[in-house]
């Protein structure tokens, strides 16, 4: 087979996904940088990859895209992907993404099917957890053999997800800690929101699967405040979030709350997780991240599998997840508010400033 474009021996993932979807794929990038001894490029999309991945143990370049679903005519972020990728060369390529949306970024870029192993040929194990699913994944070699590629101990590479954080981050995050009169203070983090709460409108909360309602969230943070008086509680979230966390700060009328969801790029969010001594969250990407830098938490999950999204990071953090049903379906409604204040108070919280 001759190629279109030059052979690249580094791996390729493409990975368009939401952002606990990246830091899940963190247990792909591992295996492949294992094998190959050679950093991943990384094909994505949305505005939260980059600061994610951007610096993380075995990711190279990284190829980022608004929407791989914008008209390809109409998308310039798209068409410069396509350069980048053409000018790289064509090489050993898995597909992550469960659609095809992202399959003619590769065409244009020429990069053969003999080159890609695609995740849709590789289905879901039955109890498989996403790490191991991608773990698994990642050694599945396309059928143009790459010629970097040497069989890793996988026995070496700890399952899960991993997040690094950098020197860097943990200077900033103190000076902005500092700034806000935190540094001495044990941190508690509370992620209420998820991308499915701003992405329907606050009006229309009660069709969000992750939705829990304000009043439980007010009963717990009154908890919290009672059990750990000395501790900043910090609520977390992205700009249109801010409201959200402004009206729970209201209802529960409690001392010690910072409504921090205007002001948590990517990087400083990571940090902030690898800081605190615990988080209370839906199942979301930040709940991934913590699992990823070793942040204990408890979790309420809706209708997701907790066999495939527990979050599960390398560092092996204590996670009590907490489930409900109603009407005999699996329901975040269903949890009531005992539930998650038996399950925090079960959980093992760690030292302040690890």
């Amino acid at each position: 087979m001759t190629l279109s474009a030059p052979y690249c021996e580094r791996p390729l993932a493409v990975r368009c996904g939401a952002f606990g979807d990246m830091v899940l794929l963190t247990a792909l990038i591992r295996v492949l940088y294992a094998e190959f001894r050679l950093p991943v490029d990384i094909v994505t999309s949305g505005s939260w990859s980059e600061p994610l991945l951007h610096g993380q143990p075995g990711v190279g370049q990284i190829f980022s895209m608004r929407s791989r679903k914008t008209p390809y005519w109409l998308s310039g972020d798209q068409k410069r992907v396509v350069r980048e990728l053409r000018a790289r060369g064509a090489g050993p390529t898995w597909f992550c993404d469960g659609d095809d949306a992202a399959g003619p970024i590769l065409e244009r870029a020429g990069i053969p099917r003999e080159c890609i192993v695609d995740v849709k040929d590789h289905r879901l194990l039955p109890g498989e957890h996403a790490t191991e699913q991608w773990r698994r994944f990642a050694q599945i070699m396309p059928r143009m053999a790459p010629v970097g590629a040497h069989r890793a101990d996988i026995d070496a590479i700890a399952p899960g997800c991993y997040l690094e954080v950098a020197q860097s981050q943990r200077v900033e995050l103190a000076a902005w800690l500092e700034a806000r009169d935190l540094a001495d203070q044990p941190l508690l983090l509370l992620q209420i929101g998820n991308k499915r709460t701003m992405r329907r409108g606050l009006r229309r909360m009660a069709v969000n699967n992750k939705y829990w309602p304000l009043e439980r969230w007010a009963e717990v943070l009154k908890f919290l405040r009672q059990r750990h008086p000395s501790h900043a509680i910090l609520l977390l979230g992205t700009g249109p979030e801010y409201e959200l966390n402004r009206q729970l700060a209201s209802l529960a009328g409690v001392q010690g709350l910072h409504n921090v969801a205007d002001d948590l790029p990517i990087p400083r969010l990571i940090a902030l997780l690898d800081r605190a001594e615990g988080l209370l969250s839906v199942d979301s990407g930040p709940a991934h991240a913590a699992a990823g830098v070793g942040c204990p938490q408890v979790v309420l999950f809706g209708k997701a599998l907790p066999s495939l999204y527990r979050p599960w990071g390398t560092a092996g953090p204590e996670v009590e997840l907490v489930r409900g049903e109603l009407e005999g379906e699996p329901n975040m409604l269903g949890i009531d508010t005992r539930e998650v204040i038996a399950a925090w108070s079960r959980l093992k919280l760690r030292a302040s400033g690890s």
